[in-house]
Protein backbone atom coordinates (compact mmCIF):
# COMPACT_ATOMS: atom_id res chain seq x y z
CA UNK A 1 0.00 0.00 0.00
CA UNK A 2 1.55 3.54 -0.81
CA UNK A 3 1.84 6.37 1.30
CA UNK A 4 -0.97 8.29 -0.20
CA UNK A 5 -3.46 5.26 -0.02
CA UNK A 6 -2.61 5.34 3.74
CA UNK A 7 -3.64 8.81 3.74
CA UNK A 8 -6.44 8.69 1.98
CA UNK A 9 -7.49 5.63 4.25
CA UNK A 10 -7.12 7.21 7.43
CA UNK A 11 -8.80 10.84 5.83
CA UNK A 12 -11.89 8.80 4.85
CA UNK A 13 -13.15 7.09 7.46
CA UNK A 14 -11.21 3.43 7.63
CA UNK A 15 -12.33 1.68 10.75
CA UNK A 16 -8.55 0.49 11.03
CA UNK A 17 -6.45 3.36 12.35
CA UNK A 18 -3.52 3.44 9.84
CA UNK A 19 -0.30 5.23 10.55
CA UNK A 20 1.13 7.73 8.20
CA UNK A 21 4.28 7.74 7.04
CA UNK A 22 5.38 11.38 7.19
CA UNK A 23 9.00 11.13 5.76
CA UNK A 24 7.24 8.72 2.62
CA UNK A 25 5.14 11.83 2.54
CA UNK A 26 7.87 14.29 1.99
CA UNK A 27 9.70 12.30 0.05
CA UNK A 28 7.37 12.02 -2.60
CA UNK A 29 6.62 15.58 -2.70
CA UNK A 30 9.80 16.87 -2.78
CA UNK A 31 10.39 14.45 -5.64
CA UNK A 32 7.70 16.23 -7.60
CA UNK A 33 8.93 19.67 -6.67
CA UNK A 34 12.64 18.84 -7.85
CA UNK A 35 11.75 17.85 -11.28
CA UNK A 36 10.67 21.65 -11.10
CA UNK A 37 13.88 22.67 -11.00
CA UNK A 38 15.74 23.62 -14.05
CA UNK A 39 19.84 23.45 -15.03
CA UNK A 40 20.04 27.01 -13.96
CA UNK A 41 18.97 26.61 -10.60
CA UNK A 42 15.96 28.17 -10.95
CA UNK A 43 12.31 26.63 -10.47
CA UNK A 44 9.23 26.43 -12.64
CA UNK A 45 5.94 27.68 -11.19
CA UNK A 46 4.47 24.47 -12.79
CA UNK A 47 5.45 21.79 -15.08
CA UNK A 48 7.34 22.47 -18.09
CA UNK A 49 4.56 21.22 -20.37
CA UNK A 50 1.57 24.04 -19.09
CA UNK A 51 0.12 26.16 -21.01
CA UNK A 52 -1.09 28.90 -18.32
CA UNK A 53 2.55 30.55 -18.62
CA UNK A 54 3.37 28.83 -15.39
CA UNK A 55 6.51 27.27 -17.23
CA UNK A 56 8.28 30.21 -16.09
CA UNK A 57 10.75 31.46 -12.97
CA UNK A 58 9.08 33.79 -10.88
CA UNK A 59 11.29 35.59 -8.12
CA UNK A 60 8.75 35.22 -5.52
CA UNK A 61 8.06 31.84 -5.90
CA UNK A 62 11.74 30.93 -6.01
CA UNK A 63 11.67 32.42 -2.24
CA UNK A 64 8.63 30.37 -1.62
CA UNK A 65 9.94 27.09 -3.67
CA UNK A 66 12.70 27.00 -2.09
CA UNK A 67 11.93 26.71 1.58
CA UNK A 68 11.56 23.35 1.28
CA UNK A 69 15.44 22.91 1.06
CA UNK A 70 15.73 24.91 3.82
CA UNK A 71 13.60 23.11 6.02
CA UNK A 72 15.53 19.84 5.05
CA UNK A 73 18.81 21.15 4.66
CA UNK A 74 19.17 20.83 1.35
CA UNK A 75 21.55 24.03 1.07
CA UNK A 76 23.34 22.95 -2.08
CA UNK A 77 20.22 23.31 -3.59
CA UNK A 78 19.27 26.86 -2.47
CA UNK A 79 22.46 27.88 -2.52
CA UNK A 80 22.75 26.68 -6.31
CA UNK A 81 18.75 29.06 -6.61
CA UNK A 82 19.88 31.90 -5.24
CA UNK A 83 23.08 31.81 -6.97
CA UNK A 84 21.07 32.48 -10.19
CA UNK A 85 18.47 34.99 -8.69
CA UNK A 86 21.83 36.71 -8.08
CA UNK A 87 23.00 36.63 -11.72
CA UNK A 88 19.60 37.60 -12.89
CA UNK A 89 20.32 40.87 -11.34
CA UNK A 90 23.13 41.59 -12.46
CA UNK A 91 22.17 40.82 -15.96
CA UNK A 92 19.50 43.48 -15.58
CA UNK A 93 22.10 45.69 -13.33
CA UNK A 94 21.80 48.57 -16.04
CA UNK A 95 17.84 49.08 -15.18
CA UNK A 96 18.35 49.18 -11.53
CA UNK A 97 21.13 51.72 -12.29
CA UNK A 98 18.20 53.49 -14.20
CA UNK A 99 15.64 52.74 -11.69
CA UNK A 100 17.53 54.01 -8.74
CA UNK A 101 18.81 57.42 -10.54
CA UNK A 102 14.74 58.55 -11.30
CA UNK A 103 11.94 56.60 -10.12
CA UNK A 104 9.89 54.53 -12.59
CA UNK A 105 6.82 55.97 -14.72
CA UNK A 106 5.80 52.44 -16.04
CA UNK A 107 5.76 48.92 -14.93
CA UNK A 108 8.15 47.47 -17.55
CA UNK A 109 10.56 49.64 -15.88
CA UNK A 110 10.31 48.06 -12.85
CA UNK A 111 12.25 45.23 -11.94
CA UNK A 112 10.55 42.32 -13.40
CA UNK A 113 9.02 39.47 -11.71
CA UNK A 114 9.35 36.33 -13.86
CA UNK A 115 12.04 35.14 -16.24
CA UNK A 116 13.69 32.64 -18.62
CA UNK A 117 14.70 29.99 -16.52
CA UNK A 118 17.70 29.24 -18.61
CA UNK A 119 18.73 32.82 -20.48
CA UNK A 120 17.80 34.74 -17.12
CA UNK A 121 15.88 36.98 -20.33
CA UNK A 122 12.70 39.09 -18.85
CA UNK A 123 9.24 38.43 -20.57
CA UNK A 124 8.03 41.81 -21.89
CA UNK A 125 4.19 41.36 -22.03
CA UNK A 126 2.33 43.25 -19.88
CA UNK A 127 1.66 41.35 -16.42
CA UNK A 128 1.79 43.83 -13.72
CA UNK A 129 5.17 43.65 -13.03
CA UNK A 130 5.37 46.01 -10.23
CA UNK A 131 5.45 43.88 -7.63
CA UNK A 132 7.58 44.83 -4.61
CA UNK A 133 7.13 42.40 -2.16
CA UNK A 134 9.42 40.13 -4.84
CA UNK A 135 12.72 42.06 -4.26
CA UNK A 136 11.59 42.35 -0.41
CA UNK A 137 11.36 38.77 -0.16
CA UNK A 138 14.85 38.42 -2.08
CA UNK A 139 16.90 40.07 0.35
CA UNK A 140 15.06 38.80 3.42
CA UNK A 141 15.98 35.51 2.25
CA UNK A 142 19.36 36.64 1.75
CA UNK A 143 19.81 38.39 4.53
CA UNK A 144 18.18 35.54 6.91
CA UNK A 145 20.69 32.64 5.23
CA UNK A 146 23.69 34.86 5.42
CA UNK A 147 23.33 36.37 9.13
CA UNK A 148 21.25 33.75 10.90
CA UNK A 149 21.40 30.89 8.89
CA UNK A 150 25.37 31.50 7.99
CA UNK A 151 24.94 29.83 4.64
CA UNK A 152 27.19 32.25 2.55
CA UNK A 153 25.27 33.44 -0.65
CA UNK A 154 27.25 36.53 -1.19
CA UNK A 155 30.67 35.37 -2.72
CA UNK A 156 32.53 39.05 -4.17
CA UNK A 157 32.44 42.15 -4.84
CA UNK A 158 29.93 42.01 -7.70
CA UNK A 159 27.36 40.10 -5.02
CA UNK A 160 27.40 43.01 -2.61
CA UNK A 161 27.28 45.55 -4.77
CA UNK A 162 23.99 44.27 -6.28
CA UNK A 163 22.42 43.85 -3.18
CA UNK A 164 23.51 47.06 -2.14
CA UNK A 165 21.36 48.07 -5.38
CA UNK A 166 18.61 46.62 -4.45
CA UNK A 167 18.50 48.31 -1.16
CA UNK A 168 18.85 51.46 -3.19
CA UNK A 169 15.97 50.74 -5.73
CA UNK A 170 13.48 50.57 -3.07
CA UNK A 171 14.40 53.65 -1.07
CA UNK A 172 14.08 55.19 -4.84
CA UNK A 173 10.97 53.96 -5.11
CA UNK A 174 9.57 54.82 -1.55
CA UNK A 175 8.30 51.54 -1.44
CA UNK A 176 6.36 52.49 2.02
CA UNK A 177 3.80 53.97 -0.24
CA UNK A 178 4.41 52.98 -3.79
CA UNK A 179 1.44 51.69 -5.85
CA UNK A 180 2.06 47.82 -7.09
CA UNK A 181 0.58 45.06 -8.26
CA UNK A 182 1.13 43.30 -5.31
CA UNK A 183 1.80 39.29 -4.64
CA UNK A 184 -1.12 38.29 -7.09
CA UNK A 185 -0.21 40.54 -9.78
CA UNK A 186 -3.00 42.47 -9.88
CA UNK A 187 -4.52 46.09 -8.94
CA UNK A 188 -1.63 48.59 -8.11
CA UNK A 189 -2.51 49.76 -4.63
CA UNK A 190 -0.44 50.47 -1.58
CA UNK A 191 -0.60 46.53 0.02
CA UNK A 192 0.34 45.71 3.05
CA UNK A 193 2.02 42.36 2.16
CA UNK A 194 4.42 44.34 -0.52
CA UNK A 195 5.17 47.33 2.72
CA UNK A 196 5.73 44.65 4.98
CA UNK A 197 8.01 42.51 2.48
CA UNK A 198 9.61 45.25 1.50
CA UNK A 199 10.38 46.39 5.77
CA UNK A 200 11.40 42.81 6.21
CA UNK A 201 13.42 42.00 3.51
CA UNK A 202 15.66 45.74 4.37
CA UNK A 203 15.33 44.68 8.35
CA UNK A 204 16.94 41.63 7.84
CA UNK A 205 19.68 42.50 4.70
CA UNK A 206 21.13 45.42 7.22
CA UNK A 207 22.63 42.60 9.15
CA UNK A 208 24.77 41.52 6.37
CA UNK A 209 27.98 43.25 7.13
CA UNK A 210 28.86 45.37 3.54
CA UNK A 211 25.05 45.96 3.12
CA UNK A 212 23.57 49.82 4.37
CA UNK A 213 20.42 50.60 4.93
CA UNK A 214 19.43 53.54 6.41
CA UNK A 215 17.51 53.59 9.69
CA UNK A 216 14.77 55.79 7.98
CA UNK A 217 14.33 53.51 5.39
CA UNK A 218 12.93 51.27 8.51
CA UNK A 219 11.19 53.62 10.13
CA UNK A 220 9.10 54.54 6.82
CA UNK A 221 7.66 51.24 6.13
CA UNK A 222 7.30 50.40 9.67
CA UNK A 223 5.07 53.64 10.07
CA UNK A 224 3.34 53.11 6.80
CA UNK A 225 2.44 49.16 7.69
CA UNK A 226 0.72 50.80 11.10
CA UNK A 227 -1.65 52.82 9.10
CA UNK A 228 -2.33 50.27 7.03
CA UNK A 229 -3.34 47.18 9.14
CA UNK A 230 -5.72 45.38 9.70
CA UNK A 231 -6.10 45.47 6.40
CA UNK A 232 -4.31 44.98 2.76
CA UNK A 233 -5.02 47.60 0.99
CA UNK A 234 -7.88 50.40 0.78
CA UNK A 235 -9.87 48.15 -1.29
CA UNK A 236 -9.10 45.23 0.41
CA UNK A 237 -10.08 44.44 3.97
CA UNK A 238 -8.53 41.35 4.31
CA UNK A 239 -5.90 38.89 2.04
CA UNK A 240 -4.21 35.92 1.92
CA UNK A 241 -1.19 37.31 1.25
CA UNK A 242 -0.73 39.04 4.97
CA UNK A 243 -0.40 35.74 6.14
CA UNK A 244 3.25 36.66 4.93
CA UNK A 245 3.56 39.19 7.31
CA UNK A 246 3.66 36.40 10.42
CA UNK A 247 5.32 33.67 8.74
CA UNK A 248 8.05 33.82 7.13
CA UNK A 249 8.65 37.54 7.93
CA UNK A 250 7.15 37.84 11.58
CA UNK A 251 7.43 41.37 11.34
CA UNK A 252 3.84 41.72 13.11
CA UNK A 253 3.27 42.07 17.34
CA UNK A 254 0.98 39.77 19.00
CA UNK A 255 -2.38 41.80 18.15
CA UNK A 256 -2.10 41.73 14.99
CA UNK A 257 -1.33 38.57 14.06
CA UNK A 258 -4.25 37.15 16.51
CA UNK A 259 -6.32 39.88 14.06
CA UNK A 260 -5.41 38.91 10.88
CA UNK A 261 -5.59 34.83 11.72
CA UNK A 262 -8.88 35.90 13.00
CA UNK A 263 -9.93 37.60 9.77
CA UNK A 264 -8.25 35.29 7.09
CA UNK A 265 -10.12 32.20 8.48
CA UNK A 266 -13.68 33.76 9.29
CA UNK A 267 -13.65 35.36 5.72
CA UNK A 268 -11.85 33.18 3.52
CA UNK A 269 -11.37 29.62 4.89
CA UNK A 270 -13.40 27.29 2.38
CA UNK A 271 -13.40 23.45 2.23
CA UNK A 272 -10.77 22.91 -0.53
CA UNK A 273 -8.31 25.65 0.57
CA UNK A 274 -8.31 29.25 1.24
CA UNK A 275 -9.57 31.98 -1.04
CA UNK A 276 -7.02 34.99 -1.53
CA UNK A 277 -9.53 37.95 -0.88
CA UNK A 278 -13.35 37.79 -1.64
CA UNK A 279 -14.50 39.31 -5.17
CA UNK A 280 -11.22 37.34 -6.72
CA UNK A 281 -11.80 37.12 -10.49
CA UNK A 282 -8.84 34.26 -11.15
CA UNK A 283 -10.83 31.23 -11.43
CA UNK A 284 -13.74 32.24 -10.41
CA UNK A 285 -16.40 29.78 -11.45
CA UNK A 286 -19.28 32.15 -11.56
CA UNK A 287 -19.85 33.39 -15.12
CA UNK A 288 -20.01 36.77 -13.32
CA UNK A 289 -17.14 36.33 -11.65
CA UNK A 290 -18.79 36.92 -8.46
CA UNK A 291 -18.99 35.06 -4.94
CA UNK A 292 -17.48 31.40 -6.41
CA UNK A 293 -13.75 32.67 -5.77
CA UNK A 294 -10.85 29.76 -6.20
CA UNK A 295 -9.88 27.88 -2.81
CA UNK A 296 -5.93 28.24 -3.00
CA UNK A 297 -4.01 25.07 -1.67
CA UNK A 298 -1.26 26.88 0.23
CA UNK A 299 -3.53 28.19 1.81
CA UNK A 300 -3.80 25.03 4.44
CA UNK A 301 -0.21 24.82 4.58
CA UNK A 302 0.22 28.35 5.32
CA UNK A 303 -1.75 28.09 8.06
CA UNK A 304 -0.90 25.03 9.96
CA UNK A 305 2.92 26.61 9.38
CA UNK A 306 1.79 29.62 11.36
CA UNK A 307 0.22 27.95 14.39
CA UNK A 308 2.89 25.51 14.83
CA UNK A 309 5.04 28.40 15.06
CA UNK A 310 2.56 29.96 17.59
CA UNK A 311 2.62 26.70 19.37
CA UNK A 312 -0.91 25.80 18.96
CA UNK A 313 -0.27 22.02 17.89
CA UNK A 314 -3.73 21.26 17.36
CA UNK A 315 -4.66 24.13 14.59
CA UNK A 316 -1.93 23.11 12.98
CA UNK A 317 -2.68 19.82 12.69
CA UNK A 318 -6.38 20.61 11.59
CA UNK A 319 -4.72 22.22 8.75
CA UNK A 320 -2.33 19.51 7.43
CA UNK A 321 -5.34 17.27 7.61
CA UNK A 322 -7.26 19.60 5.21
CA UNK A 323 -4.38 19.79 3.30
CA UNK A 324 -4.10 16.27 3.03
CA UNK A 325 -7.42 15.85 1.16
CA UNK A 326 -6.10 18.03 -1.79
CA UNK A 327 -3.46 15.67 -2.93
CA UNK A 328 -3.64 14.35 -6.66
CA UNK A 329 -1.70 12.06 -8.27
CA UNK A 330 -0.21 14.71 -10.07
CA UNK A 331 0.98 16.72 -6.73
CA UNK A 332 -0.80 19.63 -4.84
CA UNK A 333 -2.77 21.50 -7.46
CA UNK A 334 -2.52 25.92 -7.47
CA UNK A 335 -6.09 25.52 -6.14
CA UNK A 336 -9.74 24.13 -6.19
CA UNK A 337 -12.94 25.53 -8.42
CA UNK A 338 -15.25 27.05 -5.44
CA UNK A 339 -17.34 24.33 -3.66
CA UNK A 340 -16.15 21.24 -6.09
CA UNK A 341 -13.16 18.71 -6.69
CA UNK A 342 -12.40 20.06 -9.87
CA UNK A 343 -8.67 21.58 -9.71
CA UNK A 344 -7.29 24.05 -12.24
CA UNK A 345 -3.77 22.93 -14.48
CA UNK A 346 -1.67 24.34 -12.36
CA UNK A 347 -0.58 21.31 -11.16
CA UNK A 348 2.05 20.72 -9.34
CA UNK A 349 2.11 24.30 -8.03
CA UNK A 350 5.61 24.30 -6.68
CA UNK A 351 4.81 26.78 -3.98
CA UNK A 352 2.10 24.38 -3.11
CA UNK A 353 4.64 21.66 -2.79
CA UNK A 354 7.16 23.49 -0.95
CA UNK A 355 4.98 24.63 1.65
CA UNK A 356 3.16 21.79 2.51
CA UNK A 357 6.82 19.53 2.57
CA UNK A 358 7.61 22.60 5.48
CA UNK A 359 4.26 22.41 6.87
CA UNK A 360 4.44 18.44 7.23
CA UNK A 361 8.06 18.60 8.83
CA UNK A 362 6.84 21.35 11.17
CA UNK A 363 3.97 19.75 12.43
CA UNK A 364 4.90 15.92 12.42
CA UNK A 365 8.96 16.40 13.28
CA UNK A 366 8.70 14.57 16.62
CA UNK A 367 7.26 11.92 14.84
CA UNK A 368 9.48 12.20 11.76
CA UNK A 369 12.73 11.92 14.27
CA UNK A 370 11.81 8.83 15.92
CA UNK A 371 11.43 6.95 12.50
Amino acid sequence: MTALQKIFKSIFGEKEEIPIDYNEIIKQHLKILKRLQTKSGLFLASKKNVDTGYDKAWLRDNFYECIAFEVLNDWTTVKKTYRAILEIFKKHEYKIDYAITRKPEYPHQYIHARYNPETFDEFWEEWGNKQNDSIGCILFKIGELESIKKVKILEDENDYRIVQKLVDYLSTLEYWHDPDSGMWEENQEVHASSVGACLAGLKMIKNVGGIKVRSQLIKNGEEALRKILPRESEKKFVDLALLSLIWPYNILNEEQKNEILKNVEYHLVRKRGVIRYKGDHYYNKNQDNFSEEAEWTFGFSWLALIYEMLGKKNKAENFIKKELKDLTKEGIPELYYSNSDKYNENTPLGWSESMFIAALYYVNKKSMREK
